[in-house]
């Protein structure tokens, strides 16, 4: 598999020559059938979670970025994160503990728990077809980012009872520029694409990355969780952020996903 290991730093250069090999080539349909979804009253929009496990570093990372900009040009339904890893001179690296043990760089995960067939950009439709018109709970954002103070309501209502539930906050940047190694063909082949865009970019988990427990998970009813912390140093600039949340099941899968700018108070996405 042409992915850099996680071990890239015991293995140096050797790991950096066999690492992150897997290139474009085509490779047949989705694994993840289109279904018929008709909305359903009270329901929800569901979108679709994506964690790219990427890094400046790694020159085959390119295809799950520009893979999903092709989820995104396919469906409004989609939610992406960038989590910077893999070594110790990452500029965006992200600190905390991962939700998972991936087993190299790139590695895609589809709503936190399937892994998004390689290669990515010819398996569109798996994660297209993640996203559905009646997902169980619906998520809404209200937010206020001034003066290096950030305040933020999570609120989270359902359809339907559900059970160990959890919620997962990540804080996260657009528009930061760094030189990117490429060894594929997009985005002009170069193999190294100078002032690239790094957008969705982990800056900080406000809850545990694998969730904090949910209580009150029953038909009906509307949890709000509060968020206020000083603006973290790692954020180069304010007004790049936006936040993402999701609820993970008992089976560590997304339930539902939703992204939203600072300073806007967003309404449920439910079915009429």
């Amino acid at each position: 598999m042409k992915k850099i290991t996680s071990h890239f730093f015991a293995l140096t250069l050797v790991l950096l020559v066999a690492s992150c090999s897997k290139d474009d080539a085509p490779s047949e349909g989705s694994s993840t059938p289109a279904v018929n979804d008709d909305p359903i009253p009270g329901m929800f929009q569901k979108n679709v979670l994506i964690e790219d496990y990427t890094g400046t570093w790694c020159g085959w990372c390119p295809r799950v970025a520009y893979s999903i900009e092709a989820v995104k040009t396919a469906t409004t339904k989609s939610v992406a994160v960038a989590i910077h890893g893999g070594s110790a001179s990452e500029p965006m690296r992200y600190t905390g503990s991962l939700p998972i043990e991936i087993q190299g760089y790139p590695t895609g995960m589809l709503d936190r728990t399937v892994e998004w067939v390689y290669p990515e950009n010819t398996h569109i439709n798996q994660a297209k077809n993640l996203s559905r018109n009646n997902a169980g709970l619906g998520i809404a954002m209200n937010s206020t980012v001034s003066g290096g103070n950030i305040n933020l309501d999570v609120k989270i209502k359902f359809a339907k009872d559900l059970t160990n539930t959890k919620l997962v906050v990540y804080l996260v940047e657009d528009n930061l520029v760094y030189n990117q190694t490429n060894y594929t063909s997009f985005y002009g082949g170069t193999s190294t694409i100078s002032n690239f865009e790094h957008d969705n970019v982990l800056r900080e988990a406000l809850t545990s990355i694998n969730g904090d427990a949910l209580t009150g998970t029953t038909t009906g009813q509307t949890i709000t969780k509060n968020f206020t912390l000083t603006l973290p140093t790692n954020v180069t600039n304010a007004a790049n952020l936006h936040f993402v949340a999701f609820v993970i099941g008992s089976n560590g899968g997304a339930i539902n996903v939703r992204e939203a700018l600072p300073n806007v108070d967003q309404s449920f996405e439910q079915n009429p």
